[in-house]
């Protein structure tokens, strides 16, 4: 049970006076939900207590304008009227707003759709009125003065005392379930549409334990004005001088075209004067109104590395899938399931979704499914090396575009397996290609990778050989299918990537693993490369490899700083990095092309298409390398640089 004594740091009077406003909070509940139904209570005596509420309102009004018209002076005569018209008007206006809806509505909950039944539903009352002044004696008739005044008055009093019951509601709520002493002082950054929904809902929803304090923004033509009540400040760096006088503690990014690199100025100046940064995931749906704020997220790695949102032409990819037959190869992968996603966006007649790991494959069902694409669907649990049985999905479906995913891609795994990686990697690919071509595939699409440039790793130097594969099944004689390869660096949160295992050892305290203080890579969004990918399928001719434009490299060290910031933790302090050294077939640095290999530009100014010697025939080191995918790992990578002159084999 609760002490009764009160505490030693809190004087009397403060305690009275919380006391004195939970009872006024108390009987504005009572009140709230006799009018609003908000516990329960009947309908009928609901209906009744809003009914006198309306008709008190309506005859107080329908007495005053008779005041108004005649200055508090009202002849006898028109007195006499007002006593003979009031309860007539008073009953046809209860009938009208009970026509449009005022009867049902929630009362402390008032917007422009019961302002406009209110409107409507007085305007009509006034337009009867009327008619009986033009059809009638005027001794019969209210004058239109009169009429003219009780218009304006019903509407002003009835919506005044709506959103007078929409204000105490919303405040009594906030003010009761605030935590105390919990408050977070909010700045808000962007005075735009979503920045002015954050607002809003901050304001009404007091309860959430955020209070905005004022605005930021660089637009010179905000800045001084208010949005709410709230100050508009700017440019965005006066957050310094700001956030301490006002005890800013929180950060909301709202702008609609904000960069990475101005999130990651934001989250700076945020780290500087002690306030946490979220950020507002979608701001088109937020401006609209779907998205509130409470689904605001803390800002990620991924939005200080992600890039500005790339333009793809929809129509030719549209062109190219509608009413097809669409296989995609390691479906439940990161690249493979949000392939899935992109092309069933473009209207496939069927999707062909071939996995060899079954859970993977459940889950982008069931997400595809949910999301009312289940008819399109061929999921379909199939190991890539497995000749006979992918031979049988070619015969069954007859593909017409194939987009190939499935590759083991985890360096250290494959330099300790490396027949692995060439039978799933390099012959799988071969395979599939062969079989593409025979049944005569518009498109062959691999998906390859940028460590096949210059490749110091098995995994790197297979996806180098399957490139060479289907550049010579290009070249076979009596092919018709388009064989294209895409390269692209790391994607931000596929699995096993370097982000992931970041959060984990964050999570667990550290420390954070880093293999060497100058590693770079390249990342880009899962959904930009897949769209890249797409669009790469549109402009390809055949035995071209494209590049895609993956911005400017990243350090590793610098982003397991930045995830530990962002996670509100001090690096090196609180947790620790560490640096383990190079593992086996990694670099320091990727590459974006061979010294062999011509750059070229394409229509699309995110894509790069290079060119080289033109392969030769695989039949014959195809067959060496399916030989050897039994023997030791030192074989095996022999008979790869054989293959690759410019692999780097790792000789541990």
């Amino acid at each position: 049970m609760p002490s009764n004594s009160l505490p030693a740091d809190e004087p009397l009077l403060p305690l009275l006076a919380r006391a004195v406003r939970r009872w006024v909070g108390f009987c504005v509940n009572q009140a709230l939900a006799l009018l609003d139904l908000h516990v329960g209570s009947n309908t009928v005596v609901r209906f009744l207590a809003v009914l006198l509420v309306y008709a008190t309102d309506l005859t107080a009004v329908f007495y005053l304008a008779y005041e108004m018209r005649w200055d508090f002076a009202t002849p006898p005569e028109m007195e006499q009227q007002r006593a003979s018209l009031i309860v007539a008007v008073v009953v046809c206006k209860l009938i009208l707003l009970h026509s449009f809806g005022q009867f049902r509505s929630i009362l402390s909950y008032f917007g422009l759709a019961d302002f406009g039944g209110v409107v409507l539903s007085m305007s009509v009352a006034s337009g009867m009125m009327l008619g009986l002044w033009y059809a009638s004696d005027v001794a019969a008739a209210p004058s239109r003065g009169v009429i003219l005044m009780d218009f304006v008055l019903s509407v002003a009093l009835l919506s005044a005392f709506r959103l007078t019951l929409r204000v105490v509601r919303t405040r009594n709520n906030s003010g009761r379930m605030r935590p105390a002493g919990r408050e977070r002082r909010v700045a808000i950054i962007g005075a735009g549409d979503a920045g002015e929904a954050v607002a809003k809902d901050l304001l009404q929803r007091q309860d959430s334990g955020l209070l905005p304090v004022f605005f930021l923004d660089d637009d010179v033509r905000k800045i001084g004005w208010s949005i709410h009540g709230l100050p508009v400040h700017g440019p965005l760096e006066k957050l310094l001088k700001l956030a301490p006088r006002a005890r800013v503690n929180e950060l909301i990014i709202t702008l609609s075209d904000v960069t990475p690199r101005r999130v990651k100025e934001i989250v700076e100046l945020g780290r500087q004067v002690g306030a946490t940064t979220q950020i507002v995931p979608s701001f088109t749906q937020l401006a609209s109104g779907e998205v509130k704020v409470e689904r605001s997220r803390p800002v990620a790695i991924e939005d200080l590395l992600g890039r500005v949102p790339v333009k793809l032409d929809s129509e030719g990819i549209t062109r190219l899938l509608r009413d097809r037959l669409v296989l995609v190869t390691g479906a439940g992968g990161s690249i493979g399931s949000e392939l899935c996603r992109q092309i069933l966006s473009h209207h496939p007649r069927r999707l062909i979704m071939v996995e060899q790991a079954e859970i993977a494959l459940f889950e982008i069902e069931q997400e595809l499914v949910a999301a009312g694409q289940g008819a399109l669907l061929r999921p379909m649990i199939v190991d890539v090396t497995d000749e006979a049985a992918i031979r049988a999905v070619f015969a069954a479906q007859r593909p017409e575009v194939v987009f190939h995913a499935a590759a083991h891609k985890h360096v250290p795994l494959m330099e300790r397996q490396p027949g692995e990686a060439l039978k799933n990697n390099t012959l799988a690919t071969a395979g599939l290609a062969q079989l593409a071509s025979e049944h005569r595939v518009e498109r062959f699409v691999f998906i390859s990778t940028d460590k096949a440039i210059n490749p110091t790793s098995v995994m790197g130097c297979s996806k180098r050989l399957a490139e060479k594969a289907i550049q010579a099944m290009q070249r076979a004689p009596g092919n018709t299918t388009a064989f294209l390869a895409v390269r692209f660096g790391n994607v931000l949160g596929s699995s096993g990537s370097v982000i992931p295992t970041f959060r984990r050892q964050i999570a667990a305290g550290g420390p954070v693993t880093v293999t060497h203080q100058d590693m770079t890579r390249y990342f880009m969004t899962i959904p930009e490369a897949v769209g890249l990918v797409l669009q790469t399928a549109t402009i390809g001719q055949g035995g071209e490899i494209f590049i895609l434009d993956m911005g400017q490299p990243v350090k590793i060290y610098d982003m397991a700083r930045q995830m530990i910031e962002l996670s509100g933790y001090r690096p090196d302090v609180d947790i620790e990095i560490k640096v383990t050294g190079l593992r086996p077939g990694e670099k320091l640095f990727e590459e974006l092309r061979h010294t062999d290999e011509t750059h070229e530009a394409t229509e699309h100014p995110q894509i790069y298409r290079l060119r080289n010697e033109a392969a030769g025939a695989a039949g014959a080191w195809l067959e060496e390398l399916r030989a050897v995918t039994g023997e030791s790992p030192a074989v095996i990578k022999q008979v790869m640089l054989k293959q690759v002159p410019e692999y780097t084999p790792f000789a541990g």
